[in-house]
């Protein structure tokens, strides 16, 4: 079979964790910073680090309107942290400027879980990945307020919801990627396959 081709938005944050990931995870995995390399994938992860940043970034590269018109047209997406913010429909509490990608139809809060020094790893039970809880590395986590219809909500944590789905769009509040495990990629990657 042959490996999808994914890319891992390279304007910010943790995208070597995410490469390593993704090519553990039996797919060919590389940095997304333009357009046209944009459009040479077949999925994408948008990676934690600062959501505020990374949509300026996405703004000053161009990336913005592909960005958004790719996850339009039901390219496959993965978001994790900052990568979940800049997917949903709505920021509860924006920083000035802030924009989003789109996506899933959820509302979110930013560092909801609490500043980078109250940042904590839990077991984390996720519909769809098998052999029991994955780790979650929460590290000034967002966590998503409310979700529409259409969107699935695949695990919660202390009673907030940190993982969801809607059609091919994946995002965690929590970074997998730091883990060494790779199981979430895979789920990914299996979608990705399956949106061929």
């Amino acid at each position: 079979m042959t490996s999808p081709v994914i890319g891992v938005l390279a304007l910010q944050g943790d995208v070597r964790e995410h490469l390593i990931a993704l090519a553990s995870a039996d797919a060919v995995a590389r940095q997304v910073r333009r357009p046209e390399e944009l459009a040479e994938v077949d999925g994408l992860v948008i990676p934690g680090g600062e959501s505020t940043t990374m949509s300026k970034l996405a703004a000053l590269f161009g990336m913005t309107e592909p960005l958004r018109e790719r996850v339009r047209s039901g390219m496959p997406v993965y978001g994790t942290c900052a990568g979940l913010i800049m997917l949903a429909d709505k920021i509860l509490d924006p920083r000035s400027g802030q924009e989003t990608l789109g996506g899933i139809d959820m509302i979110v809060r930013r560092n909801a879980f609490g500043r980078q020094n109250e940042s904590f790893e839990a077991s984390v039970e996720l519909r769809g990945v098998v052999d029991g809880p994955v780790e979650g590395v929460f590290i000034r986590a967002p966590w998503v307020e409310s979700v529409g219809a259409e969107v699935e909500v695949l695990a919660e944590y202390d009673g907030h919801i940190v993982a969801v789905r809607q059609g091919n769009a994946l995002a965690t509040s929590f970074h997998p990627e730091l883990t060494g495990d790779h199981r979430v990629h895979g789920l990914f990657v299996d979608m990705v396959r399956a949106a061929w």
